[in-house]
């Protein structure tokens, strides 16, 4: 069974701020793998982790967030 997270793990794992993983994620640029029906808590993978670091390490060589998107979804509209 995959262990699974919720925000505030995955932002403590990847180095950035609650905020910022629920910008990413309202941008597109990473999905939960499921929701609590009754809390409506978002839960995340370890996939997720290394996008977020894929992603982190994008952003500190200067990269945008559509140019990001693009590069994790090549064949996906920018919806940044």
């Amino acid at each position: 069974m995959q262990q699974l997270y919720v925000v505030k793990d995955i932002a403590r794992m990847s180095g950035l701020s609650i905020y910022t993983v629920k910008f990413y994620l309202k941008r597109g640029l990473i999905k939960e793998v499921g929701r609590s029906p009754e809390t409506r808590i978002r839960y995340f993978d370890d996939a997720t982790v290394d996008r977020l670091g894929q992603i982190r390490r994008w952003r500190k060589l200067g990269r945008g967030l559509a140019e990001i998107h693009q590069l994790l979804e090549p064949s996906a509209e920018p919806s940044v």
